[in-house]
C-alpha cells in the first residue's frame, strides 16, 4: 500500500486571524507591520478561515501515530523574526505544524514542490494565482466556519475548471447550454482532462484506501452545476482515473449551497465566485479557485 503523505500548505494567514496587523500593513507599511507583530508576539491568535480544517487533517493521524498520513506545512510572508507569533499560536492551539517557510514578503508559492505539498490554501488570492500558473493545486480559502460536527472530515469540488480542465467548461461559455450538452453526449466515453485540484483528489484517495470504506475519516462529494445527460462523460472519466468520490450530486444549476450544507462540507473548492457565496450563505467553508475560461472573463 502506497504511504505517501498527503500535505498540505496553508498560509498564516489562512490559519489564524490576522487581520488586524494585515490592516496595519496595508495602511502603515511593512516596518508598523513588523513592530506590531513582535510586539504582540504572546498573545494568543484566534483561529482563521481554514483552522478548523486544518485540525479534522490532523485528526487523521490519530489513527497512524507512528506513521503520520497527513502533514501541515505553513507557508507564510512573514519573516522569521515575525513569524514567531505563529509559531507561539500553533503551540498553544496543540497543532502539529513543525515545517515552515518565512519569506519575508515574498509570495512563498515556490516551495510548494520542495515540500511536495498536494493543495497550497491562502488567503492571498494573488499567490494563489501564482500557484496555479506554474501548474499546482491552490485555492483561496475566501469564508469560515466551523464545518460539520462529525469527526469526519467532508470536502467538496465543483468540476468543471477544479477537478477536471475548462475545455468543456470553455464551449458552455462561447457556444452555450445546447453545444455544451451535444459535445459532452458525443464525448461521453473520452475522459475529461484533469484540473488544477485533480492530484489533490488523488491524494485524498489515497488517504482513505486505509481504511475501510464505512469508516474512512474522509468523505469527498463532486458537486456540479451539471444534469444528464452531462452526468455520463463525469462518471467515467473518474472510472478511468480510478478515483473514487462518495457522492456526487448533478445540480442541473440549482444553487449549491444548501446541497453543501446537506452534505455537512467541511470546505468546497468552486471556481466560480457566486458558487462560493452560495456555500457562505449556507455557512460552508469555501476556497476560490481562480482557474479556466470564467476567470479570464471576470473583471
Amino acid at each position: 500500500m502506497n504511504n505517501q503523505k498527503l500535505v498540505v500548505a496553508i498560509s498564516s494567514r489562512a490559519l489564524f486571524n490576522l487581520d488586524d496587523s494585515h490592516a496595519i500593513f496595508e495602511q502603515q507599511g511593512k516596518e508598523a507591520f513588523c513592530r506590531y507583530q513582535i510586539q504582540h508576539e504572546d498573545e494568543v491568535l484566534q483561529p482563521g478561515f481554514g483552522f478548523q480544517l486544518v485540525k479534522k487533517f490532523l485528526d487523521i493521524n490519530k489513527a497512524f501515530p507512528d506513521a503520520p498520513l497527513v502533514e501541515i506545512i505553513l507557508l507564510s510572508q512573514n519573516s522569521a523574526d515575525t513569524g514567531l507569533r505563529i509559531f507561539n499560536a500553533i503551540h498553544h492551539h496543540d497543532l502539529a505544524i513543525s515545517r515552515a517557510a518565512f519569506t519575508s514578503g515574498v509570495s512563498p508559492y515556490g516551495y510548494i514542490p520542495a515540500f511536495g505539498a498536494d493543495l497550497f490554501l491562502s488567503a492571498n488570492g494573488e499567490d494563489v494565482k501564482k500557484a496555479l500558473a506554474a501548474g499546482y493545486a491552490a485555492a483561496t480559502i475566501v469564508s469560515g466556519y466551523q464545518g460539520s460536527a462529525s469527526a469526519q472530515l467532508r470536502i467538496a469540488f465543483d468540476g468543471d475548471s477544479v477537478l477536471f480542465s475548462d475545455d468543456s467548461e470553455r464551449i458552455y461559455q462561447q457556444q452555450g447550454l445546447q453545444a455544451f450538452a451535444a459535445n459532452e453526449r458525443d464525448e461521453a466515453r473520452k475522459p475529461l482532462p484533469g484540473g488544477p485540484l485533480k492530484g489533490f483528489l488523488n491524494a485524498l484517495h489515497r488517504i482513505q484506501s486505509h481504511f475501510d470504506p464505512d469508516a474512512s475519516p474522509i468523505r469527498t462529494a463532486l458537486v456540479t452545476a451539471r444534469a444528464a445527460p452531462a452526468h455520463e462523460r463525469v462518471v467515467r472519466t473518474l472510472r478511468a482515473w480510478n478515483v473514487r468520490i462518495d457522492e456526487a450530486l448533478f445540480l442541473g444549476g440549482m444553487s449549491k449551497g444548501p446541497f453543501l450544507k446537506a452534505f455537512g462540507a467541511d470546505i468546497f473548492f468552486d471556481d466560480q465566485k457566486g458558487h462560493c457565496e452560495s456555500a457562505q450563505m449556507h455557512q460552508v467553508t469555501s476556497a476560490h479557485v481562480p482557474h479556466g475560461v470564467t476567470n479570464q472573463t471576470e473583471s
